[in-house]
């Protein structure tokens, strides 16, 4: 009874009236949330499936090819057994030591069980992370252009946000060295993502050790998210943070299977760093979560298992995609620089145009072709767009064309 009282008090201090109609209020964070590019880059996509036309759709980094059928074998399997579908609560030994095997193998970086966390995808873990290492009111360092869970992070916990720039001039690598002092000396943490989702670059060990040396110095954390790791060209380093000096004292990492195993939509991430970080995550984690589903843990670990020839397959494909898109579109006079990994291309918008959501939308209308606005990664990424990566060589060969005949570049 009193417990019901509660709510109904609870709930009128939701609503007003109006006229005699019942108006909900919501937080003030809901007014730093907005669907708008996305939202109506959408509508005009359905709008123009609807009257019959075709959409080439290169918005959503979702991979085409399939995971193994060991991986949904695995799941299968694991779904017959009733015991299987109660509260995970913990993350299965099995599944750590064989984490542990393939961080070894794969980055030379040693683990044990208390260093690792599954997470419900990396998205879900970086946008709780701010919570973790930050106070209300105090500061963190973000990339821009930078993935958009980066600032919703920072928005759930109630941060302040600073900036840092990634420019085409630099490789689209970061600068810290070049910020000033005061601003290394107040941020808690500074978040790094290589290869880089959207800007396609990578980071070199030399620069990051210089960041190393930063965070040591200033006394910061580094969070690295290590997403696209196993998609990366021209014979460029893939590398996991933690395998550098000093790493472990001053930063943690989210590794993803997603992307490389094809299975975004069981979101199978981790979270890895000091066993003081990670414990800590746990306890957070244990607030709002009961932890992965076992039948995708039991998934995650045939992933682990999948034959490594299979990975570099597929990475062989998503650069020859890279090259078909970047190469054509230039040879047909929109210059666009080759990306150095992840499964996007990001595209500098023809000179004619402003902004890239104006550009974005002018080429859906007259091609068909739907990419991201730049935009929406940051006010530095206004004057580009973002494809990915998830179309057959033959399809992006006919956008290109698709394009070409459209005029839009004229």
């Amino acid at each position: 009874m009193c417990f019901g009282f509660f709510l109904l008090q609870t709930f009128k201090k939701m609503v007003y009236y109006n006229s005699g109609e019942i108006i909900m209020r919501f937080s003030n964070l809901m007014d730093t949330f907005s669907e708008g590019i996305f939202a109506n880059l959408n509508n005009k996509k359905l709008a123009l499936e609807a009257s019959g036309k075709r959409v080439y759709d290169l918005f959503v980094g979702t991979p085409d090819f399939k995971p193994d059928a060991s991986i949904l074998n695995a799941m299968k399997k694991a779904l017959d057994d009733p015991n299987n579908i109660k509260y995970s609560l913990h993350d299965m030994d099995i599944l750590k030591d064989r984490f542990i095997k393939h961080y070894k193998d794969r980055f030379h970086v040693t683990l044990n069980r208390n260093q690792i966390m599954t997470v419900n995808g990396t998205q879900e873990g970086m946008c709780h992370i701010g919570m973790l290492l930050a106070n209300p009111g105090e500061y963190c360092l973000l990339p821009d252009p930078g993935y958009v869970a980066f600032t919703a992070s920072a928005k759930f916990a109630r941060l302040n946000i600073i900036t840092y720039p990634l420019l085409e001039e630099n490789d689209f690598m970061p600068r810290l060295d070049l910020l000033d002092s005061s601003v290394l000396k107040k941020i808690k943490y500074v978040i790094i993502s290589y290869p880089s989702n959207p800007t396609g670059g990578v980071i070199n060990k030399e620069r990051y050790i210089e960041i190393i040396e930063l965070a040591r110095k200033y006394g910061f954390i580094i969070v690295n998210d290590n997403a696209y790791s196993d998609i990366i060209f021209d014979n460029n380093e893939s590398f996991s943070f933690l395998s550098l000096p000093h790493a472990f004292e001053v930063g943690c990492e989210f590794y993803s299977l997603s992307k490389s195993y094809n299975t975004t939509g069981a979101r199978i991430s981790f979270f890895l760093g000091s066993e003081e970080i990670v414990s800590k995550f746990n306890t957070l984690r244990s607030q709002y979560d009961f932890g992965m589903f076992y039948p995708i843990q039991y998934a995650a670990i045939a992933a682990l298992d999948v034959d490594k020839n299979i990975i570099e397959a597929q990475r062989h494909e998503y650069e020859l995609r890279r090259n078909t898109l970047c190469d054509g579109l230039s040879s047909i006079g929109w210059k666009v620089n080759r990306s150095k990994g992840t499964m996007f291309v990001f595209a500098k918008i023809p000179d004619k145009y402003e902004d890239s959501l104006e550009f974005a939308e002018d080429l859906l209308e007259k091609t068909g072709v739907l990419c991201t606005p730049g935009s929406a990664f940051g006010t530095l990424g206004k004057k580009y767009v973002r494809f990915a990566l998830v179309k057959p060589v033959e399809e992006l060969q006919e956008i290109i064309r698709i394009i070409d005949e459209s005029g839009i570049l004229k």
